[in-house]
């Protein structure tokens, strides 16, 4: 049994510019954090059978990885060439369709429990672009790459990616009373709701090809955006930080109309006005968690979040990536189901972990 834990992350900047068809032509900048909130993945080789189970929201059970409904687990079993024999359950502590990376962590986390399977460590950097590579290029996702990066590094990171899609991860290094403070003052809520963020991403990759003036420029005023949010918060200014955030949500209501509705607006506008010095809804937009900076009154504005039907989720930010939890799987276990991938004997010379 292989047991991996990865973090979900908040985009405080930048978001949205880290699409292949914004950065390919302007470059990309995020600023994120790794939260407390985790998805877990389990392995384990079935000893009795060549059966593959997955078990999520639904549970499969299948004979061969080509019949996997899953595309996320099919694809990363056929990334390792494993087509029988193995199974994988997720339990998550936020629910997918949140805004908070769910897909992505539950790909890093899957790949980082099959490189320990196969007794290959991997690095984040590697954990990152072999997801974006499963992610985008084989499945197609009108996605970036920020989310794969983030499940893989975790921490406070920013994230430069170049023309030709090559990302650099550095750490912010904050003062413990940066951290703490940054901590105190981001709330974040449950709006109920969740959403398909492929369908508002398409819509904003495909005004991006288009080269649609509004998208555009609104992408660059973000990408601007996020580097002054990084300035900010480096410089120990979060108020600043939390009035760059309202500056960001007004852009990122122009990239798609599924970002905001009526009721986001308004809660929103409820936020801003017991206490919130700005904020954003998570994600690609359209439901999820509406994030806040607040400073002074946060006693007012967790009141009147409840009494709009909103729950707080509390957490704390998380300074470590995906990282493989618990590895305990017998030898001659191990060896059985390596000895059936790759059709031939293997030495015995493993060491359990």
């Amino acid at each position: 049994m292989i047991i991996t834990r990865t973090p979900f992350r908040l985009t405080l900047g930048g978001g949205g510019t880290d699409l292949p068809s914004f950065y390919r032509e302007h470059g990309g900048f995020i600023l994120a954090v790794g939260i407390d909130k985790y998805m877990y993945l389990a392995v384990n080789t079935p000893i009795v059978d060549d059966k593959i189970r997955v078990r999520y929201s639904q549970s499969e059970l299948v004979d061969n990885v080509d019949q996997v409904d899953h595309t996320l687990a099919r694809e990363a079993l056929r990334h390792f060439d494993i087509t029988t024999g193995i199974e994988i359950v997720s339990i998550a502590d936020i629910p997918a369709g949140t805004g908070l990376g769910s897909s992505s962590c539950y790909m890093v986390g899957l790949l980082n429990a099959l490189h320990a399977l196969m007794q290959s460590q991997a690095t984040p950097w590697q954990l990152a672009e072999e997801a974006c590579h499963i992610e985008l290029d084989v499945l197609g996702k009108p996605i970036g790459k920020q989310d794969q990066y983030m499940a893989a590094f975790g921490g406070l990171t920013m994230l430069e990616i170049s023309t030709d899609g090559v990302v650099r991860a550095m750490p912010l290094a904050l003062s413990v009373d940066l951290v703490e403070a940054l901590e105190n003052n981001l709330l974040l809520f449950f709006t109920g709701e969740t959403r398909n963020a492929a369908a508002i991403l398409q819509q904003q990759d495909q005004g991006t090809r288009q080269r649609d003036a509004v998208v555009v420029s609104s992408l660059r005023e973000i990408k601007d955006i996020g580097v002054e949010i990084r300035d900010s918060i480096v410089q120990g200014d979060l108020r600043r930080f939390g009035e760059l955030l309202d500056v960001h949500w007004q852009s990122k209501k122009r990239l798609s109309s599924g970002v905001t509705n009526p009721q986001i607006d308004a809660w929103y506008e409820l936020a801003k006005h017991h206490g919130a010095v700005g904020g954003k809804i998570s994600g690609a937009g359209g439901g999820g968690f509406l994030m806040l900076y607040c400073e002074e009154r946060k006693a007012e504005l967790r009141e009147a979040m409840r009494r709009a039907g909103l729950r707080e989720l509390h957490f704390r930010l998380e300074f470590e990536g995906s990282k493989v939890v618990f590895d305990i799987v017998s030898r001659d276990g191990r060896l059985a189901h390596l000895e059936r991938q790759n059709q031939r004997p293997l030495a015995r010379a493993m060491v359990s972990a």
